[in-house]
């Protein structure tokens, strides 16, 4: 019985990686393919080749995000970018969500941004308890008349799931600066704490020595 339990376990091991990343993988693709849509019905694979080809759509939409890049990032594309902008900010309700949505991407994804760039350490809840947190850049408007110290924003992601989380404005040195990446701390919270980071050089040491450092 022991044996048994143990080529139970050792199984699960194996297969239940492999069938959830088969999962995501097939979940992403087939949200992906929905962009077919978009084409004319006699241009898609199902009427030209008699039936579908899984993963055409995401090739369509890298191809797609590949060419409007090329377009927005010559003059021309930008002043294009820029009169839309201007469009949309007239269109009530559409105007807020669209600003909202752009403030945010445009954080995410510029390559001279700095969010989600660095790994801290924490303590939340409450003094004593320690959590792995994200530097999502300094308090700002009015926000940052009332914190007169060195501030930063960071976000506490929760576990399992990362998407649900914390904005919390801290004072930088109440946060310690993980010696990780950005996916290894991921990884870290995702777990549980389960899939434990590797240890780079002059890292592993507690909390209170690395304050007091």
């Amino acid at each position: 019985m022991i044996s048994m339990r143990k080529w139970l376990i050792s199984g699960l091991l194996v297969v239940v990686p492999v069938a959830i990343t088969v999962w995501v993988l097939r979940s992403i693709i087939g949200a992906l393919d929905q962009t077919l849509l978009i084409l004319p019905i006699e241009w898609r694979p199902t009427t030209l080749l008699g039936h579908d080809i899984p993963g055409f759509g995401a090739l369509l939409t890298l191809f797609t995000l590949l060419v409007v890049g090329a377009i927005a990032s010559n003059f021309i594309g930008k002043s294009l970018v820029r009169w839309g902008d201007k469009v949309v900010s007239r269109i009530p309700v559409v105007r807020s969500i669209y600003s909202s949505v752009k403030q945010v991407s445009d954080t995410l994804f510029s390559e001279n941004g700095n969010a989600f760039r660095k790994a801290v350490l924490v303590q939340f809840p409450r003094e004593g308890v320690w959590t792995i947190a994200f530097v999502t850049g300094n308090p700002g408007g009015d926000v940052a008349t009332y914190l007169k110290d060195d501030f930063v924003s960071v976000y506490v992601p929760t576990t399992p799931n990362p998407t649900g989380g914390y904005f919390l404005m801290l004072r930088r040195a109440e946060c310690i600066e993980l010696d990780m990446s950005v996916d290894e701390a991921l990884k870290y919270i995702v777990s549980m704490g389960v899939v434990t980071p590797p240890v780079h050089p002059l890292s592993g040491a507690a909390p209170e020595e690395a304050q007091s450092a």
